[in-house]
Parts: C-alpha cells; sequence; structure tokens
C-alpha cells in the first residue's frame, strides 16, 4: 500500500493556494518533466503531498536562479545515487541472509 504522501488526489488548484506558484509554473515544470502529475478520466490533473515538496523545492532553485534543465538533470542526478544506494542495500541483505561476502 502507498503512503498518503504519494497518493495524487490533489487538485491543481489547490496546489497552486498551497505553494504560491501559478497554475502556468505549475503546467510549465510538467512540460519540462520536472513533476508528472496523474491525469483523471476527463484529464484534470492530480497531485501528490510529494509533488507538492517537489514543487517548493523546484521553485526555491529557481528563485535562486537555477535553470529547469539544471535541475531536472540534478534530479536524474540523485535518482541515480539513490538507485545505487538501494542496490548495493540490497546485495547486503541478500549476502547477510545467506552469509556471503
Amino acid at each position: 500500500m502507498s503512503s498518503y504522501k504519494e497518493k495524487k488526489v490533489i487538485s491543481i488548484g489547490t496546489v497552486n493556494e498551497l505553494t504560491g506558484l501559478s497554475v502556468r509554473q505549475i503546467r510549465y515544470y510538467e512540460e519540462k518533466g520536472l513533476i508528472y502529475p496523474e491525469r483523471t478520466k476527463r484529464g484534470t490533473r492530480r497531485y501528490s503531498f510529494s509533488d507538492i515538496e517537489l514543487l517548493l523545492q523546484i521553485a526555491d532553485k529557481r528563485e535562486e536562479g537555477v535553470q529547469t534543465g539544471e535541475i531536472k538533470k540534478d534530479m536524474q542526478t540523485n535518482e541515480t545515487k539513490k538507485d545505487k544506494v538501494m542496490e548495493r542495500m540490497l546485495r547486503g541483505q541478500f549476502n547477510a541472509h545467506f552469509k556471503m561476502r
């Protein structure tokens, strides 16, 4: 079961109110591949609390003058690092379980 932070149930209007970002800015970050809302059958965007946190981080970086391309590159690098850490953790658990080195 997924965490409440990951459930995509928040409308773009509410995200606008919570973040202070304009609807246009939110859509722009989606166009740039920085955020991925789900869509309802009617095409309405739905966001999660995690998406809101990410949007606030993006807004902070933009205020510091960081371009969206740099933000995306940084996000991809961080995901790669997380994947490698997860892989090492799983390998360590596997090795410990089977008493391997």
